[in-house]
């Protein structure tokens, strides 16, 4: 009779256990993503996906489970259910910092120019119009040359030829043709557009 008495505790004792388990294994992936420095919870989209925790795991025996940790994980159990709602607010410092590194690089002008810098090299890229059509060119402070694109007008044909270091792209019309030649000189970008025919 007295055997009888503790089943029901028993069975409490056990479904305790595997739950403080569950707990612990679902919110590893939480835990070991969190800021060392800070001590906050990540952004939920920093986290691993959920692939790890799924509803078909399976609870390892409750004799392994820590009795003394009994009541330490409730809380945590229901911070992970309130994480899902709210990402967000969990850690603002996180997720601004993240906005901060994929932040697009400043763009300035220079001589027409646009210009931006990545990792210490300057991207410049600049429209050329000329009677034969428009070519887009972009040069690099390192001594790059590239034709982003080239549009013929009506009547003219585009012509590339160069080196990524030299370039000219030639607007050929029946009478007449324009050019657009480009190439790094003197720690600058330079581009001289001629006309040659009548």
């Amino acid at each position: 009779m007295r055997s009888s008495r503790w089943v029901p505790i028993a069975g409490w004792c056990v479904a305790t256990a595997t739950s403080i388990v569950l707990s612990s294994v679902a919110l590893s992936p939480v835990l070991n993503a969190a800021s060392a420095d800070s001590g906050e919870l990540p952004d939920i989209d920093q986290l691993p996906a959920p692939a790890a925790v799924s509803e078909t795991t399976a609870a390892p025996p409750p004799a392994t489970a820590d009795p003394t940790r009994t009541t330490k994980p409730a809380p945590s159990r229901s911070r992970s259910a309130s994480a899902d709602p709210k990402p967000s607010s969990k850690s603002p410092s996180t997720s601004e910092s993240t906005s901060e590194t994929t932040a697009p690089p400043a763009t300035t002008t220079e001589n027409g120019w646009t210009v931006t810098a990545s990792d210490g090299v300057k991207t410049y890229v600049r429209s050329f119009t000329t009677g034969g059509g428009v070519a887009v060119i972009r040069m690099t402070s390192k001594g790059t040359v590239s034709l982003v694109t080239a549009t013929p007008a009506d009547g003219f044909r585009v012509e590339k030829q160069g080196s990524d270091v030299n370039l000219a792209v030639y607007f050929i019309g029946p009478a007449k043709s324009f050019i657009v030649h480009a190439q790094w000189w003197n720690d600058a970008p330079f581009v001289e557009v001629s006309e040659v025919g009548s």
